[in-house]
């Protein structure tokens, strides 16, 4: 277990955008198989939209204990589809021996000051053929006080973050997401300015602006957008 207490105070706002978590879901789906970690599950309000009965098992991996504490209250009264444990603590705190299909990332690599060196011990976990998925905020001109406020170290274009990974990765796709939404955010520096969105933000970005999204990334083949993936496999 780490002493580690998460500085931001977002999670609750996020954990709505049920349009938004839908949207990418289906897209990394294909490379979710077998057990599953997930770093950084935060209050656990995205694994439920990727994990699936089909899987043998999914972990939550997540620093900051009270969060930690929170998914396991969760788990106790909703258990996901597969089986579920929560560990509070780092790659490092996982038996020496836990090896796993599929990492996940999800809105976490950012907050890792030293990005490359995770995904070298990501390389240690991950099964040879299994998957390691990364999903961030995109471009390093998008980054704003809120940002800042929840601790993001950086923002990645597909090009930078697919050369962070170790050799031992292999890239399979990097693509982006949410074009609307980049759009928006170029159009509204008030909402680069802010340091927290608001709830009526959240859900108008859900409700209409994921959507719209949805139609067009695929138009533009997924060159633009305000959220970056890349997928690599275990050579």
């Amino acid at each position: 277990m780490t002493d580690f207490s998460y500085v931001g105070h977002e999670l609750d706002l996020f954990q709505h955008a049920v349009n938004w978590k839908t949207y990418y879901a289906k897209r990394l789906r294909p490379y979710i198989v077998g057990d599953v970690l997930e770093v950084g599950a935060g209050l656990g309000g995205t694994s439920r939209f990727l994990c699936e009965d089909r899987l043998r098992s999914w972990t939550c991996l997540e620093p900051d204990g009270s969060l930690a504490g929170r998914i396991e209250d969760t788990l106790t009264s909703r258990p996901l589809p597969a089986p579920a444990r929560v560990v509070c603590g780092t790659l490092d705190d996982l038996p020496s021996n836990d090896r796993f299909d599929t990492l996940l990332y999800i809105d976490v690599l950012e907050h890792i000051e030293d990005d490359r060196r995770e995904l070298v011990r990501s390389a240690g976990r991950v099964r040879t053929g299994g998957h390691v998925v990364v999903l961030s905020p995109a471009h390093q001109w998008l980054f704003s006080p809120f940002d800042k406020a929840i601790g993001h170290y950086r923002r990645y274009s597909a090009r930078v973050l697919a050369h962070v990974a170790p050799r031992e990765l292999s890239l399979v796709k990097a693509f982006y997401l949410d074009s609307v939404g980049m759009m928006m955010s170029l159009a509204n520096r008030a909402l680069l300015r802010a340091k927290y969105p608001t709830a009526s933000q959240i859900r108008v970005w859900d409700s209409l602006i994921v959507p719209t999204s949805r139609i067009l990334d695929p138009l533009l083949r997924y060159r633009a957008g305000k959220t970056v993936v890349a997928v690599w496999a275990r050579v």
